[in-house]
């Protein structure tokens, strides 16, 4: 169990690989370290199943609690579902990874990536994707690599590589880059309205170091002997493609030119040429060459139909620079939007449309109890926005089972939630939970930035004070040669057949989120900027038209959403507001009907759908809290009479007691020849003990009308900063 060790000086900071050492039986594996962060990637290559024509990659990315030192606080008592977190950095390794295979392999390949050790400096996420590489490649599957992954944060004028939990919650910026020896293969992106110059010039940052990673790895491969297996496509019979090429080039050529057709319409019209294309097979000779191919395979025509169908699009764009609907490269479909779509009962809504594509956000206003609590080995605060985002398949006009959120729906609604994530209001300001669903009512590309649309319009129907709008764009790429042309907005066939899937989601000033996925095996950064350039002119065209639907967010919230009111009291007196067992406070949420929240700085939040009952609360917590000094004079009522005295509330939640020789001057025998409960006295305090107790006294202090001293005035709430 030796194993090898090597190391890389990556940016002042040392990353251990070990190879040979750990999963003995894995096709490859690979410990990959850096300062107390273990990840544990292997890579592992089964023969291929009947009848599949796709390439059956699986991506998985495992957390253990124990690597944070931790039990799972499930009833189990260990891990189970994976949480968000795990998926979204499932998704991480699998998009850089899958263009890197070659097309034809049909093998079944897994890469599992557990996090075995966390220190909270160094995000486990990018030595995943790093490490996923090199266990391919010591697998010895067929991969047109090395990659590798970087993180790229912003800390005032500074790009900082790979920086810490703390330093990507500071920064402007949190961007991962993955690349090969190609060029850029996949962006990441969450950003503080960045404008475009800032956002390309990270990128870059970030390729260079990929570049430095990629080396190390071929570096360790030639050390250890290893080479590195080269895709060899198997030999096809191209008599089927060289036939459909033949018969069918004309007529699907004609129908991609008819602009003016739906997507249905076009769609529908594909199928009769393959359908015709099919009968005209089945009656060529039983021993024609072309029929036996399409009997041993019943796939065989669908698959090459779809290549020829692709390779005219992709020559009507770049030759005529003609897409299928007739829009110019840069051109933006037709856009709808409205806002107040549905009953104030639902607190906020918004209906994005962008061509055949149309999302229905909604926005729910919710108390700071709300907050999804994260478990998992993240360090990080509780979630107070979540974006949640579902894609029925009637959004395609398709059939099938209505399971939990995929992989796929986790990942939009992530995306999603980034954007808007850098424009929503200070917590200390509007202290609201808040939680958006973007259903997909109608699928034609770009959903994932159709639902950052719906989101900014719900948003605003819902009266949350959003810094600026965001507005998303999703961009695409055809690449023949040395021929590129870049796609504004693409709808579903341009994404199904095209090269890129770049998703650009930002304000008027900047970039709040980027998503980059690849079909190729990499793109020059200077190609990635010319996207990312081109795409600001079509968010801000987006976002004017979404300001027609709503300029500004509402003035009032609905009438169904709480009321919070919030405050901050002294940290050490948050025991007293709670009371012993929390009696206190439940005390005071029954009394008036409300909820109370306490953070641990002393916020309190009080959230009630009546203003009245919320001030209510306020008044008794600020009295509760109120620091009181002795020889003040207050006005209150008696509470409660014991046989050694009576209590007052001289502020409200706050008690104090008059012992029965404080009553009067003269003696008194029985508490209620002087006072009884619901009296209002005037009362001054005499001392407070060394518990805290309030001591009381009426002696010498006028009563009913008689001139007193005035009551000095409250102390103020602090406010919040």
């Amino acid at each position: 169990m030796q194993g090898q060790t090597q190391s890389i000086s990556f940016d002042g900071r040392e990353i251990r690989l070990t190879t040979g050492r750990y999963a003995p039986q894995a096709g490859g594996s690979v410990m990959m370290e850096c300062g107390d962060t273990s990840v544990l990637v292997t890579a592992t290559r089964s023969t291929g199943r009947e009848g599949i024509d796709f390439l059956p990659l699986i991506c998985d990315y495992e957390e253990r609690l124990y690597a944070a030192g931790r039990i799972p606080g499930s009833f189990m008592r260990r891990e189970g579902r994976p949480p968000e977190r795990a998926t979204l950095i499932a998704r991480l390794i699998d998009r850089p990874m899958r263009p890197l295979f070659p097309s034809w392999m049909r093998d079944d390949l897994q890469i599992v990536a557990t996090c075995l050790s966390l220190d909270e400096r160094v995000p486990a996420d990018v030595l995943a994707v790093t490490g996923a590489s090199m266990a391919t490649l010591l697998a010895g599957i067929p991969f047109q690599g090395p990659m590798a992954a970087v993180r790229v944060g912003l800390l005032g004028d500074d790009f900082v590589l790979n920086p810490s939990y703390r330093e990507i919650e500071r920064g402007d910026l949190d961007l991962v880059v993955a690349g090969t020896p190609d060029g850029v293969v996949m962006v990441e992106a969450g950003a503080n309205q960045l404008p475009e110059g800032d956002v390309i010039e990270a990128i870059d940052f970030g390729y260079e170091a990929v570049c430095e990673l990629i080396k190390a790895q071929q570096s360790i491969l030639k050390d250890a002997g290893i080479k590195q297996v080269q895709p060899e496509p198997p030999t096809q019979d191209t008599k089927l493609s060289t036939y459909l090429e033949k018969n069918c080039s004309k007529s699907i050529g004609e129908v991609l030119k008819q602009f003016e057709q739906t997507k249905a319409e076009r769609d529908s019209k594909l199928d009769a040429i393959k359908a015709k294309t099919a009968e005209a097979i089945d009656s060529l000779k039983e021993d024609d060459a072309v029929r036996k191919s399409v009997n041993a395979n019943s796939k065989v025509l669908s698959n090459n139909f779809k290549a020829l169908t692709k390779k005219l699009m992709r020559e009507q764009i770049i030759k005529q620079g003609k897409r299928v609907d007739g829009r110019k490269l840069d051109e933006v479909r037709t856009i709808t939007s409205a806002a107040g779509v549905l009953p104030k009962r639902v607190h906020g809504s918004g209906l994005f449309q962008r061509g055949l594509t149309q999302v229905l956000s909604t926005a729910t206003l919710g108390t700071p109890s709300d907050a999804q609590e994260m478990d998992d080995l993240n360090p990080g605060p509780e979630k107070t926005y979540l974006h949640h985002y579902n894609f029925p398949p009637y959004s395609v006009g398709e059939t099938r089972p209505m399971r939990s959120p995929g992989r796929r729906e986790v990942g939009h609604g992530s995306l999603a939630e980034r954007a808007i994530i850098p424009v929503l209001p200070p917590k200390d300001t509007f202290p609201y939970v808040l939680r958006v669903v973007s259903e997909v009512l109608s699928s034609n590309g770009s959903t994932s930035m159709g639902s950052v649309c719906g989101s900014t319009l719900a948003l605003m129907d819902a009266g949350v004070p959003l810094k600026a709008p965001v507005s998303g764009a999703a961009m695409g790429l055809i690449k023949e040669d040395a021929e590129i042309r870049i796609l504004t907005d693409i709808q579903g066939i341009e994404d199904f057949l095209g090269d890129m899937d770049f998703k650009v989601a930002g304000t008027k000033d900047g970039i709040t989120a980027l998503q980059m996925d690849m079909k190729i095996t990499g793109l020059p950064v200077k190609t990635i900027a010319e996207a990312v350039n081109q795409a600001r002119p079509a968010r801000i065209h987006i976002l004017e038209k979404m300001l027609e639907a709503i300029d500004a967010p509402r003035t009032s919230l609905s009438p169904h959403a709480p009321r919070l009111l919030s405050f901050r009291i002294d940290p050490e007196l948050i025991g007293t507001v709670i009371g012993p067992g929390g009696r206190t406070i439940k005390g005071i949420t029954e009394r008036t009907n409300t909820k109370i929240d306490i953070e641990d700085g002393g916020i309190v939040t009080i959230a009630s759908h009546d203003g009245a009952a919320a001030e209510a609360a306020q008044r008794i917590i600020e009295g509760l809290t109120r620091k009181v000094n002795e020889g003040e004079v207050f006005s209150g009522t008696i509470t409660r009479i014991i046989p050694i005295g009576a209590f007052v509330e001289i502020l409200p939640g706050k008690e104090g007691m008059i012992h029965i020789s404080q009553l009067s001057e003269a003696r008194v025998e029985k508490v209620d020849d002087v006072v009884k409960v619901g009296d209002e006295v005037t009362v001054r305090i005499r001392e407070i003990d060394n518990r805290g107790r309030i001591n009381l006294t009426l002696r010498g202090v006028p009563q009913n009308g008689e001139e007193t001293q005035s009551e000095p005035a409250p102390t103020p709430v602090a406010p919040l900063n």
